[in-house]
């Protein structure tokens, strides 16, 4: 385990120690403690794969509140509530309900790239163009495979000897 450099506890404890000498930041404080500590007990307490995209959002009044970042992963959280409880009690938590909120992590990345049409070697061509000119004028399927001739592009390969040999 990596332990942090005495500078970066020196700078933890100065703002803990600024944190506790105003009385509303101190009630502030404990609470955020709180929370890290019930964090760290939910991340032990649950595979790590399902742990990662679930966060302690809060404690009050005995209701923890766990933000789950899809529906899916909410679903199996719930699946794990009775025993999440169970765990948070034995850690000396007042735990009377846990509550399972949808709250997707704003910061998770979705891929927004847009599907790319395979590239066509040349021989793949040439049978799909064959195939095509068998099928009927009206057929949908021969439509189907012009429009998708046309936007399909060549192989790499394929793309630079054909740029080479014009």
């Amino acid at each position: 385990m990596q332990r942090d450099p005495p500078s970066r506890r020196r700078h933890a404890q100065q703002l803990t120690q600024y944190l506790e000498a105003d009385p509303s930041l101190a009630q502030f404080s404990a609470h955020a403690q709180k929370l890290l500590k019930l964090q760290c007990i939910f991340e032990r307490a649950i595979p790590p794969a399902l742990a990662r995209y679930g966060r302690v959002a809060n404690l009050r009044l005995g209701k923890v509140v766990i933000h789950a970042g899809s529906g899916a992963v909410a679903a199996k959280i719930r699946q794990l509530g009775p025993r999440l409880a169970d765990v948070f009690r034995e850690a000396g938590v007042q735990v009377n309900e846990i509550q399972i909120k949808v709250q997707p992590d704003p910061t998770a990345r979705t891929d927004q790239r847009h599907p790319v049409a395979a590239a066509l070697g040349e021989r793949t061509r040439a049978g799909l163009g064959g195939l095509q000119a068998r099928l009927p004028a009206d057929s949908p399927l021969r439509s189907a495979l012009q429009r998708f001739l046309e936007r399909a592009p060549l192989s790499r390969r394929r793309l630079r000897e054909s740029m080479g040999s014009e």
